[in-house]
């Protein structure tokens, strides 16, 4: 008896354990920019560059939108950025919703 009791007591606690994986949220995959898109910014702050990892311009905040202009060129997309920027500049590429 003592055995069958362990048993259901570590197949409960399994049980449990299993739902509450179930039941967390799992975290934002963030897209990739689409050209001709004005996309939403997911990440918390999006530095605003002139150019692929070049000189800040400015944050795009969650929220705030750019519009993709042109394809990625390693991993910066080009847009105009609206928001508190309202400029053209290069942004990392997937951090939108």
């Amino acid at each position: 008896m003592v055995t069958r009791g362990v048993t259901r007591a570590t197949a409960g606690l399994l049980a449990g354990i299993i739902a509450a994986a179930l039941a967390a949220p799992t975290p934002a995959q963030a897209a990739n920019g689409t050209i001709g898109q004005r996309e939403t910014v997911c990440a918390d702050d999006l530095f605003v560059r002139t150019e692929p990892v070049g000189a800040w311009m400015g944050t795009l905040y969650r929220g705030q939108t750019f519009l993709v202009e042109a394809p990625r060129s390693g991993g910066y997309v080009y847009g105009f950025a609206y928001g508190y920027i309202n400029r053209r500049g290069w942004v990392q590429d997937g951090w939108f919703c």
